[in-house]
């Protein structure tokens, strides 16, 4: 080959190099609310936002750990999150203006929740489940907004995230979100399901995020959404999360047993609620009993499942 055409055909790959790499930038960029969405959200409705708010379980992660009480609404974070890809450290999101989210605009909390998208642009990483958040209505998001600003500012900053390279490069998330992050419902219910299991595929597919711990990951991290809520390995220590499908291994409760449980922690055995459930199950009480029925009636209508993680000796 001469060395002329050695030169043209390095030239090729430098421009196909490049070109391959301004796409993978394009693709990989903050995917933002189109402005004209952002014009639409509606004025917030803090009542209604309260419901969101236990639904979306933000003390859960937000809440500095340990609090308990009144002291669940002082936001200031600091809960650490041990994972397979590093530690990830809950942020204050908080009411206070520096240290905390009190300085965003409406649009700038849609786009967190339902595009992962901090204010300045980055990605969030998906620890902060907007993966599910992104189905929720964008009512319902200004609604949650309308609350979280009657909620206490709280001062200091939490600290950052512990993560080794390549997981340090936030605009990889762009290309993660175009693979995982859809609105869609996860679950195709039929013509003729009822009002009652609809409101609870929302409920549970959303706010409720039940499924980014009750459904495997690939090793990307995304969920595996065909065997949605069959059971996963525990992000931390090495439990397991439980398959809360009907099927084998699954979930053999009646649909008044799961909303009994939601509500009091008590299981039909009478055992009560444990581990990082406890948490959850406090926010669920607190919701409305037609919630909580909603969830249950979603969970029954939820397609049979094996479990989603590997045996147990």
């Amino acid at each position: 080959m001469s060395k002329s055409t050695l030169g043209r055909l390095a030239l090729v790959l430098v421009v196909l190099g490049v070109a391959g790499g301004l796409v993978l930038f394009y693709l990989s960029g903050p995917n933002r609310l189109p402005r004209e969405a952002v014009a639409a959200l509606p004025e917030g409705d803090a009542a209604r936002g309260e419901r969101m708010f236990w639904a979306a379980g933000c003390t859960s992660c937000h809440a500095r750990p340990g609090a308990k009480g009144d002291a669940v609404l002082e936001l200031a974070g600091g809960l650490e999150l041990k994972t397979p890809f590093g530690t990830f450290v809950a942020p204050n999101i908080s009411n206070h203006e520096q240290d905390g989210i009190g300085d965003w605009s409406a649009g700038d909390f849609a786009n967190a929740m339902l595009r992962g998208v901090a204010p300045d642009g980055s990605h969030y990483y998906p620890a902060f489940p907007y993966a599910s958040y992104a189905r929720m209505r964008p009512a319902d998001i200004a609604d949650l907004y309308a609350f979280m600003r009657t909620l206490p500012a709280v001062a200091g900053v939490a600290p950052g995230h512990k993560l080794a390279f390549p997981f340090t490069v936030r605009r990889g998330l762009g290309l993660w979100k175009q693979l995982y992050l859809d609105p869609e419902p996860v679950v195709a219910l039929g013509a003729d399901a009822d009002e009652k299991t609809r409101a609870g595929r929302y409920l549970v597919e959303g706010p409720g995020h039940c499924g980014e711990c009750h459904t495997p990951r690939a090793l990307t991290g995304g969920l595996k959404t065909e065997a949605w809520l069959s059971g996963a390995v525990a992000a931390e220590g090495d439990g397991i999360v439980p398959n809360i499908t009907a099927g084998e291994g699954g979930l053999s409760w009646s649909a008044g047993d799961i909303a009994y449980y939601l509500e009091s922690g008590f299981t039909p055995d009478f055992d009560t609620v444990g581990g990082a459930m406890v948490a959850v199950q406090k926010n669920m009480a607190r919701l409305p009993a037609e919630d909580r029925e909603a969830i249950a009636a979603y969970l029954k209508a939820v397609p049979a499942r094996p479990n989603g993680y590997p045996a147990r000796n």
